[in-house]
């Protein structure tokens, strides 16, 4: 088994959802708990609970987020909640399942979209993707081309962005080197790692490990480096 594989299928401690609807939130958590063997889901049904519960000291893994609650509405609501836990995936549950809606949300730094009718299926892969590092989308979301929406001076442009650290994890990327092996490397967590991944893959505006491999090749990441 991979070390891929080995963070997707780590069992999860703690998962925050916020949504208002019970019943939505009564199914999500028997899929939680009984399809993801998730040790404590925190349910909240609007933002101001959901940051009152953060400050107590919980520290979720993953945060489920409606983006249509009682006190916010739109992306608000998400850009508040990764101001609060900038380290913790933000995975967003919603009706509004557009595909602009989807890559609105990517940019802010949610690590996943899961539109509201999906089946169990669908939110136990999402878990299991977004543990292992990897964006999740639905299957008819279209990402933007790489290759087609940025030049070499753009790409150059937004990788300049990233912090040292970022731009490390992304030359170990290039690499090849999964999460845990760029974890051991730089001895730092996993999650961090995952984090670092997260805000790498938003200022590159891009989704996907391998995207975000092109940006850099496109730039001619490692003469940079050099």
């Amino acid at each position: 088994m991979s070390a891929t594989d080995d963070a997707a299928n780590a069992p999860l401690r703690e998962v925050l959802v916020i949504d208002d609807h019970p019943l939505f939130c009564e199914a999500l958590s028997m899929i939680l708990r009984n399809g993801l063997a998730v040790q404590n889901v925190t349910m909240t049904n609007n933002l101001h609970n959901a940051l009152d519960v953060l400050k107590t000291g919980v520290v979720p893994d993953v945060v489920l987020l409606d983006l249509n609650l009682p006190d916010v509405d739109g992306l608000d609501g998400l850009v508040r909640l990764k101001m609060a836990v900038p380290e913790t995936p933000v995975i967003v549950v919603s009706s509004l399942s557009e595909n602009q809606m989807i890559l609105s949300v990517l940019r802010e730094g949610a690590a996943g979209f899961i539109p509201k009718d999906s089946p169990k299926e669908t939110i136990t892969e999402a878990f299991r993707v977004i543990q292992a590092g990897e964006t999740f989308t639905p299957v008819d979301y279209i990402a933007p081309e790489v290759e087609d929406g940025i030049d070499d001076d753009d790409a150059a442009a937004r990788l300049a962005t990233l912090t040292p650290q970022q731009a490390c994890i992304l030359r170990l990327i290039c690499e090849g080197k999964l999460n845990k092996q760029i974890a051991f490397e730089l001895t730092i967590a996993e999650t961090t790692v995952k984090a670092h991944m997260t805000a790498i893959l938003r200022k590159l505006g891009v989704h996907s490990r391998t995207q975000a491999a092109l940006v850099a090749q496109k730039a001619k990441f490692e003469t940079i480096l050099n």
